[in-house]
């Protein structure tokens, strides 16, 4: 069953500007301003899609003089990752047997 957590999580990456943004920080923290220079957008475009993403869990953000840094919370996706893989396997489980003990949901 869909966790009720994973909703926003779901919602907030729905928007390819959100996927593009937390592609983005992939390797490592990226500044506000790089995401307005990588991406087209206003920079009150960019506060609110990083706001969703940290609302929802996705993302930190943290204050370094000046700077505002974004960084990624992995296990923001945790719980979507071992949903969908729980998914997936659910299909293939007739043809190849049981779940593999790392693709189960994590206990609550």
């Amino acid at each position: 069953m869909l966790s009720l957590t994973l909703g926003p999580v779901f919602k907030a990456l729905a928007d390819p500007t959100r996927r593009w943004f937390v592609e983005a920080m992939l390797d490592g923290h990226v500044r506000l301003l790089e995401f307005a220079e990588m991406f087209p957008l206003s920079l009150p475009t960019v506060l609110y899609h990083l706001r969703v993403l940290e609302e929802c869990g996705l993302l930190r953000s943290r204050k370094e003089g000046e700077m505002r840094l974004y960084s990624l919370r992995p296990e923001g996706l945790l719980e979507a990752e071992a949903w969908l893989r729980q998914i997936l396997w659910s299909r293939y489980r007739p043809r190849l047997g049981s779940l593999p003990e790392d693709w189960r949901l994590p206990p609550r």
